[in-house]
């Protein structure tokens, strides 16, 4: 089975953001970083990542992606900066 990670990406600290998932974060990332998905992300220029997690499966991490989709904005940044607290790109880090 393959792993999935839940990723949130933003534009800047504190600004616009976008949870995904995927199965191959550092293709997804390309993608995003290339304007190759078309839709929010694009629209919003979010090419940062600011938050990631691993699942064993790839439905784990559907799943988790539902949830955050639904927490309130001000949760979704708690949960960023209690892992990444400067907002620093973390894909330099993969």
């Amino acid at each position: 089975m393959k792993k999935g990670y839940v990723y949130i990406l933003t534009n800047k600290p504190n600004g616009t953001l976008y949870i995904g998932v995927t199965s191959d974060l550092n293709r997804r990332l390309y993608q995003h970083r290339c304007g190759q998905i078309a839709g929010f992300s694009r629209r919003y220029n979010l090419k940062q990542l600011v938050y990631v997690e691993v699942f064993d499966q790839l439905e784990e991490a559907r799943l988790r992606e539902l949830r955050l989709k639904k927490w309130k904005r001000a949760w979704k940044i708690e949960l960023i900066e209690h892992q990444n607290p400067t907002w620093q790109d973390l894909s330099r880090t993969l």
